[in-house]
């Protein structure tokens, strides 16, 4: 498995409900979920709390499996807080990573935050947007202004070393 062990890395929402949803459904992948279950023994992954209550909102089978988890749920702490205000503080534009008609999501500057304090890297689903749009910028703009490292769950799954294996 994955060598590194002093690399950690943030999980955004997205990257276990697409999962979850799509590509690794337990019931077509589930050694996925195992393996997200050992690294988060091991310490190797983690989410932020809001993460945990924005998939507590779907109320499904993701939020009961992630319950039973071992992966561990950081909660906000002053440290945490402070990088916020720093991401805040580092650019006017980075507000837009929540937007005021709540349909983006409020976890995505904690991510972040949680990251920075931790120095660890954010894996999210979501890519650099080229078309700037003033009411909504993505976490990979606001994690390469802060000097933050993103990977989509992809680049992650080659990172830690994860080999699916298929059976009849």
């Amino acid at each position: 498995m994955f060598e590194d062990e002093r690399t950690i890395f943030c999980i955004d929402a997205n990257i276990l409900i697409q999962a979850w949803q799509k590509y690794y459904s337990p019931e077509i992948c589930p050694s996925y979920w195992q393996v997200l279950n050992e690294l988060g023994k091991k310490g190797i992954i983690f989410i932020p709390e809001v993460v945990f209550e924005e998939i507590e909102k779907g109320e499904d089978d993701l939020f009961e499996w992630l319950k039973k988890s071992d992966i561990p749920i950081r909660k906000i702490d002053g440290s945490v807080a402070n990088c916020l205000k720093e991401i805040y503080a580092t650019n006017p534009n980075h507000k837009y990573l929540v937007s005021s008609n709540q349909i983006h999501s409020k976890a995505d500057p904690w991510v972040i935050a949680h990251a920075m304090n931790e120095k660890a890297i954010v894996v999210t689903k979501e890519q650099k947007d080229f078309i700037k749009k003033q009411t909504k910028i993505k976490i990979p703009h606001v994690c390469e202004n802060m000097k933050v490292e993103w990977i989509d769950d992809f680049e992650f799954i080659k990172k830690v070393n994860i080999n699916f294996v298929c059976h009849l």
